[in-house]
């Protein structure tokens, strides 16, 4: 038997743990903690962050820093509509790329909230055999996504910037 961590897959909303954080607590997520939890505990096989561009230097700046950090960062360009309204969501992306890595790992951890992964979480499981964990701000992730994972861990005051 083998001494080897089990290998885990990371998939972070960005935008979704940006403002889940801002709004329950005014501050930011650790990713440098995040890492250090994970990594812990599995063998970060493959970590992937979701983000929209926006041709920001601040944004630039701290995407930079998830990557010295470990992750690739996948970028889909900000769509502002005619009606003001914007469009920038990784959900699909997000899903596709959990379905292509998921026999590669023992372990899918998803860093979002949102319940539309509630079925991507149940998938994960009952098809493909995986343990799925969930990193979420527990009174802004709905309940039928924390149901569907087998563990789900609470973003408080450890995993947020000081």
């Amino acid at each position: 038997m083998s001494n080897e961590q089990p290998r885990a897959m990371v998939l972070v909303d960005v935008q979704n743990a940006y403002y889940t954080t801002r709004d329950a607590f005014a501050k930011h997520l650790n990713y440098n903690q995040l890492w250090a939890d994970i990594s812990h505990r599995y063998q970060i096989h493959v970590a992937l962050a979701y983000a929209i561009e926006r041709q920001d230097p601040k944004q630039q700046s701290f995407q930079n820093i998830l990557r010295a950090i470990g992750f690739e960062v996948k970028l889909k360009p900000f769509i502002q509509r005619q009606d003001g309204s914007a469009k920038g969501d990784w959900d699909v992306g997000i899903t596709v790329d959990a379905m292509l890595y998921a026999e590669q790992v023992d372990v899918v951890i998803l860093v979002t909230g949102d319940g539309d992964f509630d079925i991507l979480a149940q998938t994960l499981r009952m098809h493909y055999h995986k343990r799925v964990e969930v990193y979420g701000v527990e009174r802004l992730t709905a309940a039928s996504l924390i149901k569907a994972a087998d563990q789900f861990i609470e973003i408080n005051q450890p995993l947020l910037m000081p």
